[in-house]
């Protein structure tokens, strides 16, 4: 097991690096570059993030999960972004903090069953197999809450987007809160005042929003979520109808609504690159909250998706630091916190 994992931490290291020199060629100036060694320290004080905080205690830990994370994609190209929306789920509501793995309890109901996750969210097994792998190496050392930040970026990596250092050094929650992740996680509907409010209530600026967004160019969602795309049409001067027909098509009547699947990026589904925006400016943004950001009278998140079109390599670099800036996300003062033994229950 030691010489496999070696193996996949040279690996690890070898796309990171190529990575970081193809940003170097692309003219791009990462701000990871700059952070200190300690480089947050939470306004709660609920916990202080570091880069390399594993390296000396758990030296496998970002191979363990790599390692996971590459067998999970090379299975399903779909996980990458399913683990990408765990982390996205976990820090909108209270933090992150890992709330979004833990199961209901008899005085708990937690996350899984709230409506953005029901019946959605995907991957729980493989953060299971990676936390009993770290926990077999180096017991209750690396948190669900760092797992699930790792996992993210291997995702991202593995699909061909870019390589940035994870900080580390969140706790795992104590409690989970399903009316929180009902209220705190933006709705596929929402449009762009909600986006904006509920980016910002969290820290997050209209930026972040519109780059973090930019996470659609994987996965896929179901006809429930996009319905309100399926009547759009009339004379409306920005709808693409040949696209509007197809989706119908798909979501016909006859079709289970609540299993059929459209790919968020039909042009390039398990590739992460900038193809979500070029979707979005020729009318094919699937769900409505992607539609909006360019036709929903906002010139300011219009701008900067059709920068993203222009520059790829402005989109992965704002990706990345919009994804550190996510990964900081606090839980309240108090709250406190843990390293679970298993990602499922509190220790």
């Amino acid at each position: 097991m030691y010489y496999y994992y070696y193996y996949c931490h040279l690996l690890f290291l070898g796309l990171m690096m190529m990575m970081m020199m193809m940003n170097n060629v692309w003219g791009v100036n990462s701000s990871m570059n700059t952070l200190n060694e300690t480089c947050f320290d939470g306004a709660t004080a609920t916990f202080i993030l570091r880069l390399g905080l594993y390296r000396d205690v758990c030296p496998e830990a970002e191979a363990i999960v790599f390692s996971w994370v590459e067998t999970a994609v090379y299975d399903d190209p779909r996980m990458a972004a399913s683990l990408l929306r765990l982390h996205f789920h976990d820090c909108f509501v209270n933090g992150c903090d890992a709330s979004v793995l833990l199961d209901d309890t008899p005085s708990m109901v937690g996350e899984k069953t709230a409506g953005p996750n029901q019946n959605s969210l995907r991957g729980f097994e493989v953060i299971d197999s990676i936390k009993a792998d770290l926990e077999y190496v180096c017991p209750q050392t690396v948190s669900c809450a760092d797992i699930l930040a790792i996992a993210a970026r291997d995702a991202v990596l593995l699909s061909g987007g870019p390589a940035w250092e994870v900080e580390m050094g969140r706790k795992d929650s104590l409690r989970a809160s399903q009316t929180d992740a009902n209220n705190n996680i933006p709705g596929p509907n929402s449009d762009v005042p909600t986006l904006v409010s509920k980016f910002q209530a969290l820290g997050l600026s209209p930026l972040d929003m519109v780059t973090l967004s930019g996470a659609h160019t994987l996965g896929k969602a179901r006809c429930f979520t996009f319905n309100s795309r399926l009547n759009a049409g009339g004379g409306a001067p920005d709808v693409n109808l040949e696209f509007i027909q197809s989706l119908q098509q798909l979501c016909s009547p006859a079709a289970d609504v609540n299993a059929t699947l459209a790919d968020l990026d039909a042009v390039t589904p398990a590739t992460f690159d900038n193809e979500y925006y070029v979707n979005l400016v020729s009318g094919k943004g699937l769900l409505a909250s992607d539609d909006v950001l360019v036709n929903g009278g906002e010139d300011q998140t219009r701008a900067v998706v059709e920068s993203y079109v222009d520059d790829p390599a402005l989109f992965f670099d704002n990706f990345k630091s919009s994804m550190v800036k996510m990964g900081r996300l606090a839980p309240a003062e108090g709250e406190g916190g843990e390293i679970r033994r298993n990602c499922r229950a509190v220790n």
